[in-house]
């Protein structure tokens, strides 16, 4: 990437390449209609560059989306030859503009963990992908689910990222009384609380203990953990006096809950509100915050105003102009390591 002290990298933005989206409007039509059809920037390239050229000088780093997961809506076999189209996708537009994509995270068919396992190794060794992407839950099943290890297992050794998004369909019902849920709760709210649980279930499990060095980027800024800061010390330095007693797991953590929680890296993707940015910097500090606007998605100007208002509440930050370049380019360079 040229003038690379200038350009700000979205490190986390949205894309449903073009051959892999009209494999989705042929297999999966009503998806296609209710997403991928009414947002151009996620396949046409030159409606995406429009966007990006109004922030210029901008890059991004590609994650395939939007949600639900391909384990949701495809058999496996399926599943995987859609991760590898997509990747492949991915990586041709990552060398065929080196200007526009800094990198890009891999997808993976997690319905079949050693395809997807075998998946991860070709995306970093063969296509240069510099992470992978997981979701909050897979099928249901959380994160530390002991099937789920080799993957953080496999990054860590890689020193590269897992990047979590958040899933919650509208087949989580809020009331066990209701079959779904209602007024779009489960995306809205539904995602930040499950960001947080799949946080929270990668402390308690110790995979940080276990893994010193994995790096975890979180979608919309940690969902609820740093408005929680308080509740999350007191409640748990009181697990003996719940209604089971958790204290066990204490015991195989050698430092407080919250000092885990920091470990998390985070992306900016909530729509602006620099007093929420403010609050994440005072609980992860600069070094720990990503740039992102979840482009081209929650935007009804398909980028636009999510550019906007993100940049413009980072500008916003009462922050140092080396932290806040940090915040914009360097950290993601840092996490995964891409040339100056």
């Amino acid at each position: 990437m040229s003038d690379t002290a200038a350009v700000k990298i979205d490190g986390y933005s949205h894309i449903s390449p073009a051959k892999y989206t009209e494999a989705l409007r042929k297999e999966f039509p009503g998806f296609y209609r209710q997403i991928l059809g009414s947002t151009p920037p996620l396949f046409d390239m030159e409606a995406r560059f429009r966007v990006m050229d109004a922030f210029a000088p901008i890059a991004q780093v590609l994650t395939v989306g939007p949600v639900p997961p391909l384990e949701v809506f495809a058999e496996p076999k399926r599943a995987a030859a859609l991760a590898r189209l997509a990747n492949d996708e991915m990586a041709e537009l990552v060398s065929r503009y080196p200007d526009r994509f800094a990198a890009a995270i891999a997808l993976l068919p997690m319905n079949d963990v050693e395809v997807a396992l075998e998946e991860s190794d070709r995306a970093i060794k063969e296509l240069g992908f510099r992470g992978i992407y997981l979701h909050s839950n897979i099928n249901g099943k959380p994160l530390d689910a002991p099937e789920f290890l080799p993957f953080f297992e496999k990054m860590a050794a890689y020193d590269l990222p897992i990047y979590i998004h958040p899933w919650r369909g509208n087949d989580f019902p809020e009331y066990p009384t209701e079959t779904e849920s209602k007024y779009s709760i489960s995306s809205t709210f539904g995602w930040p609380y499950e960001t947080t649980a799949a946080m929270t279930r990668i402390v308690f499990s110790g995979l940080f203990e276990r893994f010193p060095n994995l790096k975890v980027v979180t979608h919309h800024l940690g969902g609820m953990v740093s408005f929680y800061e308080q509740r999350i010390i007191q409640h748990f330095s009181q697990f003996h006096q719940s209604y089971h007693d958790y204290s066990e797991y204490l015991r195989g953590l050698t430092k407080p809950p919250i000092d885990y929680f920091k470990m998390f890296y985070n992306d900016t993707a909530i729509h602006g509100n620099t007093p929420a940015l403010m609050l994440a910097y005072s609980f992860w500090g600069a070094h720990h915050i990503l740039f992102a606007a979840d482009m081209p998605l929650g935007d009804p100007a398909l980028g636009m105003r999510s550019y906007s208002q993100t940049i413009g509440a980072i500008e916003a930050m009462e922050i140092t102009e080396e932290e806040r370049q940090m915040i914009f380019a360097g950290n993601v360079r840092r996490l995964l390591r891409l040339a100056e």
